[in-house]
């Protein structure tokens, strides 16, 4: 789709985070060690999934998933934005600016959608013990997976074809550190009413419908719980629960807080430091979520940590 592009900008400049130039460096190694940690924590859990055996199940299978998408998502912004800060540069291509908006929303929404089949699993388990094993087949979780993918890279696909179509022609500096959608349409000279309509339309389906689902699982789990109230019962569905659950409030948490929430006089600052929250801080708290409170990832690792040990 070509954009109308005879005086169009060649290149945006990303004034970064909102922050003064002596604090420049410490933010710098704040955010890198936030960075690695993300990497190295759901590479991790990639690694005790891939070796112990036990974790070969679906719940286990869409949290592999899961941890790759993570990995992805923070690597389409972090590594620029630390670049930027280093070399204190804040320029990025055009064709750059436009591939980042593509992965950035492809990766956030296979995010909720392996949530909501994460998700549906639990009510499987919880709801329909007796046939999970029949309901949650090795078929139908990676139809999931794999819809899920399709989805996601539609949806994004969408918002950057129109998005490309957009001219930039008065001004070219994003008051973010990435190249964000919202901010680009604020930014262009074209008309944005279709891209806000698809927005609207595409936003629903991708961010609201699996919200819904997921709400209406665990409305389901709960009710059975309730149906029949032991302390087993309810150790039980915490123990399976209790994990999905919290990464499912910070993931959506701070979409709500990010673009759902009333702008303030201080919008474009809050609108940044909220999407450090979305990028960086709940990718990293996803590893130590389930490590910490899963015993199953906690017993993967110290069987892990003993064969290390005795081999050595």
């Amino acid at each position: 789709m070509r954009r109308d592009n005879q005086s169009s900008v060649s290149e945006f400049l990303l004034l970064g985070l909102p922050i003064q130039p002596e604090q420049q460096g410490m933010y710098y190694a704040l955010f890198l060690g936030m960075y690695l940690t993300t990497v190295l924590g759901n590479l991790l859990i990639l690694l005790l999934i891939r070796l112990d055996s036990r974790l070969h199940t679906p719940m286990y299978f869409f949290l592999s998933h899961l941890a790759l998408t993570d990995i992805s998502f923070s690597s389409v912004t972090a590594p620029k934005m630390l670049m930027n800060m280093l070399t204190q540069t804040q320029s990025i291509s055009y064709a750059g600016c436009i591939s980042q908006s593509y992965f950035f929303l492809s990766f956030g929404g296979l995010d909720s959608f392996l949530l909501t089949s994460m998700a549906y699993d639990r009510y499987v388990a919880i709801c329909h013990p007796l046939h999970y094993t029949a309901m949650m087949s090795q078929n139908l979780c990676l139809q999931l997976v794999i819809v899920s993918w399709v989805l996601s890279s539609t949806n994004s696909l969408v918002h950057t074809l129109l998005l490309a179509r957009l001219s930039f022609l008065k001004e070219n500096t994003l008051h973010h550190f990435f190249c964000d959608l919202s901010t680009l349409l604020k930014l262009s000279s074209s008309d944005t009413s279709i891209n806000e309509l698809v927005i609207f339309i595409i936003g629903s389906m991708v961010i609201a419908v699996p919200f819904i689902c997921i709400l209406v699982s665990y409305g389901h789990i709960g009710a059975t719980i309730l149906r029949r109230p032991t302390i087993k019962g309810i150790y039980k569905a915490l123990s399976t629960c209790g994990s999905h659950l919290s990464v499912v409030s910070l993931y959506y948490g701070t979409i709500i807080g990010l673009y759902y929430l009333p702008s303030s006089n201080n919008a474009d600052d809050l609108d940044v430091i909220v999407s450090v929250l979305y990028v960086l801080v709940t990718p990293m708290l996803n590893p130590f979520i389930y490590s910490l409170r899963n015993q199953d990832m906690k017993g993967a690792l110290r069987n892990i940590l003993s064969r290390g040990t005795f081999s050595v």
